[in-house]
């Protein structure tokens, strides 16, 4: 059996490659690779009204199928993308229901929707990584050196939300994801109520 690779949601952004789709990016865990995978826009919106900690008044598709294994006792134990062909991802859903190990085709931006909700973790395999990963190099020639790096993390905890948002969408538009990451985490700390 093929070693099983942790992914991570990194981000979403405009897909360079298709007119009116989307990039999901997913990161491998404690690695440099990252897999955008194209989605369409009714996944993507889903998976960034998550993202974001966006409530809607009304269930959306994906939560009402979470609400659903959760009132019959079935648990989304993780998603399996399992193949790569002809730019098209393949993944399943394996899901536990009591002792009994369950496993149904997905859509892997359904079935990334779903895993954020639940946080069920993500996994591939190394051949796939090969064949639709990207590797980041680390820029040896980075000019931003520690003491940057955390002067620039207070200056965004100054920030305000609006602020932030700005930020945000252009650490995006530059394909930063990474830093795009920690501004939406912060966004989500200061949206969060307090208690």
């Amino acid at each position: 059996m093929e070693t099983k690779i942790k992914l991570s949601v990194l981000g979403i952004t405009f897909s360079q490659v298709q007119a009116g789709a989307y990039a999901l990016v997913l990161a491998e865990e404690n690695g440099l690779r990252r897999m955008p995978i194209i989605i369409g826009t009714p996944e993507a919106q889903s998976i960034a009204i998550f993202l974001e900690g966006l409530r809607p008044p009304r269930p959306l598709t994906h939560e009402l199928f979470i609400s659903f294994t959760e009132a019959v006792d079935v648990k989304l134990q993780e998603i399996n993308i399992y193949k790569f062909e002809d730019g098209v991802f393949f993944s399943e859903l394996i899901f536990m229901q009591n002792d009994k190990k369950i496993v149904i085709d997905s859509r892997t931006s359904d079935a990334i929707a779903l895993a954020i909700r639940t946080q069920a973790p993500i996994y591939t395999t190394e051949q796939i990584m090969i064949d639709a990963g990207v590797i980041l190099e680390e820029d040896v020639n980075n000019e931003i050196d520690d003491a940057d790096l955390f002067e620039e993390k207070i200056n965004l905890e100054e920030m305000s939300a609006s602020e932030l948002e700005n930020t945000l969408q252009e650490a995006v538009s530059k394909e930063d994801y990474e830093r795009a990451s920690h501004i939406r985490d912060l966004i989500k700390n200061i949206k969060k109520p307090t208690e």
